[in-house]
């Protein structure tokens, strides 16, 4: 994904790898729990990714494919939440904060799919 983006406190790599599945999860699960700042930004991937199921053509898998880990994960976007969300123009995710992490007192969210 191009753009301004947070760097996480990891490199590059380790970063793009991180965000792909939290992306694949939440697909998956629907609902993940993660930190806040991760939530924002795995947040602006899964939009783009049920707007590419929304398009429904080839290129547009193709270019899921090339993100989300699992073949069953983008075939779950392209049947079940493309057609979900259809009629609604972007929003498709939730971030509710949840508190603190005990650890290191991270702010915690839950991120789901609406």
């Amino acid at each position: 994904m191009p753009g301004m983006h947070r760097k996480l406190g990891r490199i590059g790599g380790h970063r793009r790898a991180m965000l792909r599945n939290l992306v694949t999860s939440t697909l998956r699960e629907e609902r993940i729990e993660t930190t806040v700042t991760r939530a924002k930004e795995v947040n602006r991937v899964v939009e783009h990714m049920i707007t590419l199921a929304k398009r429904g053509d080839l290129a547009a898998r193709r270019q899921a494919l090339g993100y989300v880990w699992d073949e069953d994960v983008v075939t779950k976007l392209f049947t079940n939440l493309g057609p979900r969300y259809e009629n609604r123009t972007g929003g498709y995710t939730r971030i509710m904060r949840t508190g603190f992490r005990r650890g290191d007192a991270a702010p915690m969210a839950i991120l789901e799919l609406v």
